[in-house]
């Protein structure tokens, strides 16, 4: 028999807040990823860490955030902390794969389609992992192009968020691009979400096995969430992270790396001292005039 879902048990709170912790990762995450392309070799792979951490936590807050408004009328849900906990694991891996291509490659080309394919699917396989770890009396079918769709708009987004990671600019234009991205995000998850049906497998089942949602709860959002706050303090320690500059030049000059040339600033001439003729254009000072030799008369 089919069961009634409800994704909004909590009104418009939990859409809202689960955007937030999109927005928040992906802040963090892609301001990690641009001070990555300004910093010497070796300090790269650690802020490239810390961003892929960063938006794999978001976006798997995202999730479960937005999950704790979705009920299935008459089947009590309950997770499965393995498979649960395997999705976070999935979305930092995947997200790291395409933030280090981006940050060694640039974000041009096959680097930037590659990077945000891969991040792109990470986000996608963690929403359906995660849903995996649902236990109740009864499965869950998609709609294939519905699915396909949630898929495209997670890889589009990936793709986009890591562009304007890689353009180097301040501190509002990855505001935009954080805001566009967990929008995206959100999105994606409404729309896979969209694409589900419950038969349930009777009316007086025994509950399946696995985690309550109760007992899942504290470990699975203060855990994150802790660590998205320290990130942001790692942030906020870092004024060129926080404000950037469109001026900036990197450590290392690699292909694909951004690199501003310092504009060249001009040679100031010294002041005519007492005795000296001005000189104006097409005439050289006595000083700079060549003596006369045989070779040159």
């Amino acid at each position: 028999m089919h069961g009634t879902v409800d994704g909004f048990g909590y009104g418009l709170v939990t859409p809202l807040v689960a955007c937030l912790m999109a927005c928040l990762g992906g802040a963090l995450g892609l301001r990690c990823t641009t001070r990555a392309l300004l910093v010497a070799h070796s300090w790269r792979p650690g802020w490239l860490a810390l961003g892929s951490a960063a938006i794999g936590s978001g976006i798997w807050t995202t999730h479960f955030v937005a999950m704790m408004g979705f009920t299935v009328r008459g089947a009590p849900i309950h997770y499965d902390r393995p498979t649960t906990y395997a999705s976070l694991a999935v979305a930092i891996v995947m997200v790291g794969v395409g933030v280090f291509i981006v940050g060694y490659k640039g974000a041009t080309g096959s680097a930037l389609f590659t990077g945000g394919t891969v991040t792109g699917l990470g986000v996608a396989s963690m929403h359906y992992l995660g849903m995996a770890g649902m236990q109740f009396d009864g499965t869950f079918e998609y709609n294939t192009l519905t699915v396909a769709a949630s898929v495209v708009i997670a890889v589009v987004a990936a793709t986009a968020a890591l562009w304007a990671a890689g353009q180097v600019r301040g501190f509002l234009w990855s505001v935009g691009a954080s805001l566009v991205m967990g929008l995206a995000v959100t999105g994606m998850h409404y729309t896979g979400m969209a694409a589900l049906s419950v038969h349930l497998h009777g009316t007086g089942g025994t509950p399946a096995p696995g985690e309550s949602p109760a007992a899942l709860l504290a470990p699975m959002l203060i855990g994150p969430l802790a660590f998205l706050v320290l990130a942001g303090v790692v942030v906020l320690l870092d004024p060129l992270m926080v404000m950037g500059h469109k001026d900036w030049v990197p450590v290392v000059h690699e292909p694909g790396v951004p690199a501003r040339a310092p504009a060249a600033r001009p040679a100031r001439r010294p002041a005519p001292g007492p005795g000296h003729a001005a000189t104006g254009p097409g005439r050289r000072s006595p000083a700079s005039r060549s003596p006369r030799t045989p070779q040159n008369r």
